[in-house]
């Protein structure tokens, strides 16, 4: 019998993504809560980890990949009772160049492709991929990470934005297409967070471009824009995540939660 609140013990969990950043604070957190939690992320190695998680290597966008780690999960672990699809890119660009100036800043196809790719097909490969192993189960939770760009949109993250409001609507109607099987399917929409190190030099200087102002002008003072007067933490999404992993929040679903201090109306 569970005795800690959450009651994650024995549960098992795939977080996409989840080696660094977002993906990294919500491993850590159903760790603490004594899930068994799988990293399926293309920058690790097949095998047991030193912090206790198990790495799987996978490209979120090949169904090949992503219907073997599943496969692998429930050989090594017995059930898939949890999936965080939280892989996701942004690749910050213009629908239009209007300056003429960085015409590589301007959303091409390839950048479009590569942003969908991974941000929406990939979602849906391992939703599908889990959700018919959670259909034998008839249980599961599926956590799907969106943003609040995905609700608001955002200026120079517009492909960004478009996937990430992709993600919403497949949380809605998942939730109502599997909920008869005892499986819920909700989101959640970060606002803006501490920095996790990927964001990149190459990074602050596309969304710069796309926002009209130098690298050093990115820098916010949140006391104006966000209610709670700061960016949010890590954990806080970690929190939050397993929260929504847990039967104690088992009469939700359909729904994406908006984590932002305020800043979004959601």
């Amino acid at each position: 019998m569970n005795t800690s609140w959450l009651g994650l013990e024995n549960k098992v969990a795939i977080v996409t993504g989840g080696a660094s950043g977002i993906g990294l604070s919500i491993v850590k957190e159903l760790q603490n809560n004594g899930a068994t939690v799988v990293v399926a992320d293309l920058s690790v190695e097949d095998g047991e980890q030193e912090d206790g998680t198990y790495a799987l290597k996978c490209d979120v966008t090949s169904k090949k990949n992503v219907d073997e780690t599943v496969e692998k999960t429930v050989e090594l672990f017995g059930s898939v009772d949890i999936l965080v699809n939280n892989a996701g890119v942004n690749l910050p660009r213009l629908l239009v160049d209007d300056k003429g100036e960085r015409p590589e800043y301007e959303l091409s196809e390839k950048d479009f492709d590569f942003m969908v790719a991974i941000n929406q097909k990939g979602p849906y490969l391992f939703a599908q991929a889990a959700a018919k192993q959670m259909l034998k189960q008839d249980k599961g939770v599926i956590i799907n990470v969106s943003s609040e760009a995905g609700q608001e949109g955002s200026a120079g993250q517009s492909c960004y934005s478009a996937t990430k409001g992709a993600v919403i609507s497949f949380t809605r109607a998942w939730a109502k297409e599997l909920g008869k099987h005892n499986i819920r399917v909700v989101g959640i929409a970060p606002g803006i967070l501490e920095e996790t190190g990927l964001r990149t030099d190459s990074y602050n200087e596309a969304l710069a471009y796309t926002r009209g102002v130098t690298v050093e002008g990115l820098t916010t003072d949140y006391s104006k824009s966000i209610p709670l007067g700061r960016e949010g933490n890590l954990n806080e999404v970690g929190d939050l995540v397993a929260y929504l992993s847990s039967e104690r929040s088992s009469y939700i679903t359909g729904t994406t939660l908006n984590i932002s201090g305020g800043k979004s109306r959601g």
